[in-house]
């Protein structure tokens, strides 16, 4: 078995780290419901000009792709920042409500959950479709790109040819002795256990709680088998740096998970949304499991970097 690639924070929807707490202090005080008003359709080249603030949730892959929106939008003659590590989505979902940051890098179907936690919409295109009428007014997403990060199941080699582990099905077999690595929220969330336990009818042993996204100490635990399954995002370079194994999951338990940008629309020029729609036609999953080793493996480059390589390996930056 390889060495593990020494990963920090490479999850979304966790809870926020200082930065983040920072900013949902600032929040709290905002009332009323951010869901109640349907969003509606921004008016094409309405929006008002001025300097644009990217946002970022508290693990890597979130910070390089906004700093590759900064750079898309920059190269494109705007003027734009990154505000990166705001924290969870609960937190920066208000932070673009509230004008903090003007656009944030995000999932398709992590956003619809969070808009809708009824919806039933799993795959790509229901998920893109289903999220305009989700929003609530003055936020809106622009054009998804083919790039995907999605949560796995994620086992040993080892595990998998033990239990004759290939799906989440098999799994649901030996679950009540398994105990599984994932953030505290995956006990409630619903394509956390709720899912597992309805979808498959899968119910751990429990849940050992790690927040750095599925980084290196989730990974430690599951390799020195601490726990037999663990959470893993589809775009960390440590499923393949560790033969690890993804069990399939033919219940669609989790969403299809698209990145594009969530937008203020009262921010968006036509400029600005030409910028990012064409970051997202030439974004794909492999360009975030490179990006992602580049950042959290060996190389320990910075967020701003390795986006400032990827875009001018895309002729976006000349």
């Amino acid at each position: 078995m390889k060495n593990p690639v020494p990963m920090t924070l490479t999850r979304r929807g966790l809870g926020g780290l200082a930065a983040g707490l920072g900013v949902a202090l600032a929040l709290s005080a905002c009332g009323g419901s951010p869901l109640a008003t349907p969003s509606t359709a921004a008016p094409s080249g309405s929006a008002a000009a001025g300097p644009l603030v990217v946002g970022s949730a508290d693990f890597p892959e979130s910070q390089v792709i906004a700093e590759i929106y900064v750079g898309a939008l920059n190269a494109a003659g705007l003027t734009a920042t990154s505000k990166p590590n705001i924290g969870s989505r609960e937190i920066y979902f208000k932070a673009v409500q509230d004008g903090s940051v003007d656009l944030v890098p995000d999932y398709s179907g992590n956003l619809l959950s969070y808009v809708d936690t009824e919806a039933t919409e799993v795959s790509a295109e229901d998920v893109y479709k289903a999220l305009p009428g989700k929003l609530p007014d003055g936020l809106a997403v622009l054009e998804p790109a083919k790039a995907e990060s999605k949560d796995a199941m994620v086992v040993t080699k080892a595990t998998a040819e033990k239990y004759q582990l290939k799906s989440i099905e098999d799994l649901a077999k030996v679950c009540k002795d398994f105990t599984m690595a994932a953030p505290a929220t995956f006990e409630t969330r619903a394509y956390g256990f709720p899912g597992l336990k309805a979808n498959y009818g899968c119910e751990l042993k429990g849940l050992q709680p790690f927040n750095d996204g599925g980084g290196n100490l989730t990974l430690q635990a599951l390799l020195e088998d601490k726990v037999q399954v663990a959470d893993i995002y589809t775009t960390t370079p440590s499923i393949a740096d560790n033969d690890l194994v993804v069990l399939e999951d033919p219940k669609n338990n989790f969403k299809a998970q698209q990145v594009l940008p969530l937008v203020k629309e009262a921010k968006m020029t036509d400029k600005a949304k030409e910028a990012l729609n064409n970051v997202s036609k030439i974004l794909t999953t492999d360009d975030l499991i490179n990006l992602n080793r580049a950042v959290s493996g060996d190389q320990k480059q910075s967020p701003k970097d390795a986006a400032a390589a990827w875009l001018k390996d895309k002729g976006i930056v000349k």
